[in-house]
């Protein structure tokens, strides 16, 4: 039971935490690790502001709602990940001229 219970939270942090099996895995390894970065940096700001309000009902709820917050952005960054990357290449003018003078004759 408890090896159960163990593989179950390892398994729950690799979906998160794990930039191979998580939502992220079709982007480019870099943008991987910048969106990954960010959001460390969020959740570290949230986990710091709901431990320092600890004693504060308003302070509290504040925090509550940053946690909330903060699964939502996560959960609409994974989202968006699966969907293919466009530019403005995929979106051509109506009358078939090029929508921007590339400069480099790409």
């Amino acid at each position: 039971m408890q090896n159960y219970v163990k593989q179950i939270n390892e398994n729950s942090i690799a979906v998160v935490m794990n930039s191979e099996s998580n939502p992220l895995n079709s982007l480019p390894r870099v943008q991987r690790f910048q969106i990954m970065a960010i959001l460390s940096i969020m959740w570290t700001a949230i986990f710091s502001t709901a431990l320092g309000s600890w004693f504060y009902y308003g302070e509290l709820v504040v925090g509550h709602l940053a946690v909330l917050l903060g699964i939502f952005i996560t959960a609409g960054v994974f989202r968006t990940s699966q969907q293919p990357l466009k530019s403005y290449r995929d979106y051509p003018r109506e009358d078939g001229t090029a929508r921007y003078d590339d400069v480099w004759g790409g």
